[in-house]
This record gives structure tokens, C-alpha cells and sequence, in this order.
């Protein structure tokens, strides 16, 4: 092969990769003309298949253009807003600004099995709150349209109302492809966190079942969003959010929460005992001895040696077995004294696990309430600049449960930002190291101060970072912020850097050939920068937005050596044999160059091929 391959600009094909896997696992089902033979797997599982025509599941209008949308993969590209950002070159933090569908789909690549937690807050489908396009199934153009970045007119985002004969088919369209893709970015052991209230929460549900499976439901919890009731509800006053919690597979295992020091402070040592702290706990059970039969038995006084039966209708918590045990370990107390009739059982504090374990009643005393969210915003960024923002206690107590503290946090319905405030704040606690990565349509407010609901998220993480450093300069320890990750690149959602090659041009129509020929002579957009295409050809090359990219000079030329040179990306227009040889001797695993740049010099590409090939160069592409 004398010839480099060309980059797949796509974002990642996934029916195409779900029908490798299926290859790879059954060789035999694939037809002569590269199909699936369904009737041959149907035979390789035997009994396994069900071929019913009623199954149980659920169904809507449009459910099969869900799957459409998945299965089309995205052509845009992510365009870097170092301006916009707080320490652009070294953070690994990100705030994507874009519709979350495209966004998802472009971070397929990259981020496939790397986050650990996904936290959303989604429209809750109350009539008056739910951006969406008309045709989700052109959700690039539409986006494009809506922020002014092509001209046209036709596509808008706008409200999903009850009067709508669709109303909750809409809403479904728009969270399935939504969550679909967001699985794919979990890690095997991470999990998802979503709010809800009861207007879809049955829905929701359902779609979390099927997508992630009944098998990995994790909780309901409940949330106690307001402190007292509204005065002026008309019905039975809602107080309560749900919070459902959904596991990749059964590797996820939730944190305990910490133990507040209230909670310890029961354990102490009155009798000097060398293990330490203890506290006790009962040693009868409620169950009676027609219950529990082998739990009803005498055990002797140490102090009087008289024998000592349980309560009334009460046996002991343990075997005889056990309690003799218990007892040679001097794990009994019987009180100052031995003045207790009958004995507790030491619980010593070495011993307890380090946490608390979690139940699904969350209320607001523990993790806050809506005005505590509000008052939260309003501090950073002023009154009533966003309307429904969580408190960042309730965002903690996800991370807390979700996360280990290396871990990526994603939210990619960002609202005013508050998923990354809770993670900065958090790693200031606990000097954890934890990534966020947000998402947020650019969504109109009205508002000269913050004229989108992006502007908004951003503004209040810049303002999260400027608190929490200002905090720490009154410390001996000046130089803590250095060891936290404050910042955030910005990303916004565009067209991608290359004029697509069109191969349905209609024949015999020599004007649109021609323009399709100066495209392959010249594909990149006007105005596009040499930071748009490398961070486009990053992207697509499967690495994430984060990843480290030093610049090189090789041949009197400028490299960008990405991740300690596990790939090259060549933006130079003149490409020249020495050149090619010196990246060739540097060994990367893959190297990316303009196609431009061999200026259609077959000869020096295909010299080109031969050389990354001897030097072990895995992957040579040209975009």
C-alpha cells in the first residue's frame, strides 16, 4: 500500500462498532455482501432468541429515529476558546459549549470508558422549560442555525407544551439518544446520577431500565427540595425530588459517606479497655423465643453468677456459640460497676467501617434545598440569574458516593455550573483531584450581563476559582493552589475544520464537480486556526481534550507531539523527505498530516508510507 489513509473526520460509528464486536464474537453470521445474517445467529444462540412478536418494553412515537440519530455519526468539530478559559494550556477541566446531543457523539472517541460519574439535572417537562430542536435528527444544522453561525432560517429551538399531542413523546426522543450515548462514556464501575420530579420520573425509569438494564437500578433517592410548605398550592404541596441512580454493571461500588464528628463522639473509653474507643449496643433482640428458639437461652451474671434470661418476649442478638466467644473477649459490658441486669456489646471505633452508609431519604437539613441553591447563585453572580440551580451539598453528596478523588465528573445539561462548583470545593476539602467536564447549550436569557445560560456557567466558575484562591492566600501554605487543578478550557460546537468531500454530486453537472475538485485542493473553512484543526484531528484521533501537546521543531519545522509522542500531527502546507524522516525517527505510535502538504507528490507520500512503516510508526494518516 503505497498510500496513507485518510482520517476519519466521523465522530465514532456506533452500529458499526457494535457489529464488530458481534463479528468478533460470531464470525459466521456476516453475509457475502458484509451484512448481518440474523437467521444464522438465530441458530448460533439456539434457544436463546425470542422470536415472540409481544414483548414486554416500551414503546413511543419515534422511538426508531432514536436509533437513526445514535447510529449517524457527527461531522462537527469542538473549536478552543482559550480566551474564555482559566488556564487553558494546563488544566484538564472542560466547559463544552453546545447542544449535548453533538457533543456526546464527538466525545465518543475520546472519552469512551473514562468517566466515572455522570451527574444531569434535565428539563423536567413542566411545558415551559424544554429547549430542543424540531428535527433532533439535524441537530448540527439546527444548532448552527440557532446561534447564528450559518445563515438560514426554519430551525428553532423552542418549548414542549401539554397542548401538544406529543408531549411526553418529545421529551423521550430527546433523553434517549442523550442517555444512550452517555453510557458509552461511563467507565465499567462508574454510574449516573439523574433529577427528576414526578412529571416523568415513570418514564425515565423505564428508559434507564432499557438502556442500562433493570439489573443495574442503583436507588431512588428522594430529596427534600423544599424546607415548608407553599401557602398558596392548590393540591397536596409537592416537597420532593427524585434522584434515580443507575450502575454501568455491578464492578460500581458506592462510597460511604463521611462520618460526621457528632457521630463519633459517642465512642469513648471509660474502663481504660486497650482497644481503644468503644460504644454499645444492644444485646436483645426483639424477636421472641417462639421465633427465635436457639437465641433464648440463661447466660450468668459476672458479678452475682446468677443466671440471666432476656426480657419478656426478647431473646439474645447471638448464638450461644457466639456469646460464649464474645464473652472470653471481653467484648460485654454490664455497666459502672456491673450494675446493668443485662449486658450491652462493645462496638469499638477501630473496628466500624470509615463511613456512613447511605439511604435513599435525602433531606435538606443533610444536603440543602432550593433556596439554599438560589442563595448559593445569587452570592457569585447576583439575584435570580438562574432559575432552578441545585445546592452544592446535594451535588456533594453525589460525588461523595460516586466518585473516588482522581475520578472525571460529567454534567452535560450544565446548567448555571453548579456539578464543577461542587467538585472544587470538594477537592478543596479533601485535597482531592477530581475532573469535571460540563455541557451547556448556549441558550438565550434576555440578559445583557450573561446573554446565554453558557455565559452564565462559565461566568460562575471563573468566579468559583477566584473565591477558593483568594481563600487560600491568607494561609502559610501559598502555594496549595498550585497543587489544585483550577481551571477550564473552553470548547464550542462548530462545523468541522474540513469542507466534506461530496461523492453525490449529480452527474454531468461540471459546476458542482469543479467545486467539488478545488474542495480537495483547498478543504479547509476560511478563518479556521491552526488551534481549531489540531484539537479537531486530536479529537478524532481518539484523544482526549485534555491531553498534554508540546510543540516541536524537527527539520526547521513545527510538530505538535501529543501525550510524550504517542501521536504527531504535522499542520505544516510543505512537506519535504527530511522532515519525514526526522518524525519517522522519533518513533510515534501514529502521525496525522495535511493532505495539502504533499502538494500532490505521490512519490514523496508514498516514500512517506514506507518510512513511518520501517520505523514501526503504527497508524499514518492524512486528513
Amino acid at each position: 500500500m503505497n498510500e496513507p489513509e485518510k482520517l476519519d473526520l466521523r465522530s465514532l460509528d456506533i452500529s458499526e462498532e457494535k457489529k464488530q464486536k458481534l463479528l468478533r464474537l460470531f464470525p459466521e453470521i456476516l453475509t457475502e455482501g458484509g451484512k448481518i445474517d440474523f437467521e444464522r445467529l438465530q441458530l448460533a444462540l439456539g434457544e436463546s432468541v425470542d422470536v415472540g412478536r409481544e414483548r414486554y418494553g416500551m414503546n413511543w412515537p419515534g422511538k426508531a429515529e432514536c436509533f437513526k440519530t445514535i447510529q449517524t455519526p457527527s461531522m462537527a468539530t469542538l473549536i478552543p476558546a482559550p480566551k474564555e478559559s482559566i488556564n487553558f494550556d494546563t488544566t484538564e477541566n472542560l466547559i463544552i459549549e453546545g447542544d449535548n446531543l453533538e457533543v456526546l457523539k464527538l466525545l465518543q472517541k475520546s472519552y469512551l470508558g473514562k468517566v466515572k460519574m455522570i451527574y444531569i439535572d434535565p428539563p423536567y417537562n413542566t411545558g415551559n422549560d424544554f429547549i430542543y430542536p424540531d428535527n433532533y435528527t439535524e441537530s448540527l444544522q439546527t444548532y448552527l442555525e440557532y446561534t447564528g453561525q450559518v445563515d438560514a432560517e426554519g430551525r428553532k429551538f423552542g418549548t414542549n407544551t401539554e397542548t401538544d399531542g406529543r408531549f411526553h413523546s418529545k421529551w423521550l426522543n430527546m433523553m434517549y439518544p442523550r442517555l444512550y450515548l452517555a453510557r458509552n462514556l461511563l467507565k465499567d464501575e462508574g454510574v449516573v446520577f439523574i433529577s427528576i420530579d414526578d412529571t416523568e420520573v415513570k418514564n425515565l425509569r423505564a428508559l434507564l431500565d432499557e438502556i442500562f438494564g433493570e439489573e443495574n437500578f442503583v436507588a431512588n433517592a428522594v430529596w427534600q427540595k423544599k424546607y415548608s410548605v407553599s401557602n398558596d398550592d392548590q393540591g397536596i404541596a409537592p416537597m420532593h425530588d427524585h434522584i434515580l441512580a443507575y450502575q454501568r454493571s455491578e464492578n460500581f461500588e458506592r462510597n460511604l459517606l463521611p462520618r460526621k464528628e457528632k457521630q463519633t463522639q459517642r465512642y469513648t473509653n471509660p474502663d481504660n479497655d486497650p482497644r481503644g474507643d468503644w460504644s454499645s449496643g444492644e444485646y436483645v433482640s426483639g424477636k421472641s423465643k417462639q421465633e427465635r428458639p436457639t437465641l433464648w437461652y440463661a447466660i450468668n451474671h459476672p458479678k452475682t453468677g446468677k443466671e440471666v434470661w432476656p426480657e419478656e418476649n426478647a431473646v439474645w442478638r447471638y448464638s450461644r456459640e457466639k456469646h460464649v466467644q464474645l464473652e472470653r473477649e471481653g467484648r460485654l459490658y454490664w455497666g459502672p460497676d456491673m450494675s446493668y441486669k443485662v449486658p450491652r456489646l462493645k462496638r469499638y471505633i477501630a473496628e466500624i467501617q470509615d463511613g456512613v452508609v447511605p439511604s435513599t431519604w435525602w433531606p435538606f437539613q443533610e444536603v440543602g434545598h432550593n433556596d439554599e441553591g438560589q442563595k448559593e447563585t445569587a452570592e457569585l453572580l447576583g439575584p435570580k440569574v438562574f432559575s432552578t440551580p441545585k445546592p452544592i451539598r446535594l451535588l456533594r453528596r453525589m460525588i461523595e458516593l460516586g466518585c473516588g478523588k482522581n475520578d472525571v465528573v460529567m454534567d452535560f445539561f450544565a446548567g448555571s455550573g453548579a456539578t464543577a462548583h461542587a467538585v472544587l470545593d470538594l477537592n478543596k476539602q479533601d485535597g482531592g483531584k477530581r475532573k469535571f467536564i460540563l455541557v451547556q447549550l448556549p441558550e438565550p436569557t434576555d440578559r445583557e450581563d450573561y446573554p446565554t445560560i453558557a455565559d452564565i456557567t462559565k461566568e460562575r466558575i471563573r468566579r468559583v476559582i477566584q473565591k477558593l484562591n483568594k481563600e487560600e492566600q491568607s494561609k502559610l501554605a501559598l502555594d496549595d493552589k498550585n497543587k489544585h487543578d483550577r481551571g477550564f478550557k473552553v470548547f464550542k460546537l462548530s462545523e468541522s475544520n474540513f469542507k466534506p468531500w461530496n461523492a453525490q454530486v449529480e452527474q454531468g453537472n461540471a459546476a458542482a464537480l469543479e467545486k467539488q475538485l478545488d474542495l480537495h485542493v483547498d478543504h479547509i473553512r476560511d478563518g479556521r486556526t491552526s488551534d481549531d484543526i489540531l484539537y479537531e484531528l486530536l479529537l478524532k484521533s481518539g484523544f482526549p481534550l485534555a491531553t498534554p501537546i508540546k510543540k516541536i521543531a524537527l527539520a526547521g519545522k513545527t510538530i505538535h507531539s501529543a501525550a510524550d509522542g504517542a501521536l504527531f500531527i504535522c499542520l505544516e502546507k510543505e512537506l519535504n523527505l527530511e522532515l519525514i524522516r526526522a518524525m519517522a525517527e522519533q518513533k510515534p505510535a501514529r502521525v496525522v498530516c495535511l493532505d495539502e502538504g504533499f502538494a500532490g507528490n505521490d512519490q514523496l507520500k508514498a516514500n512517506a508510507v514506507q518510512i513511518f512503516k520501517t520505523k514501526g510508526v503504527t497508524s499514518f494518516k492524512t486528513v
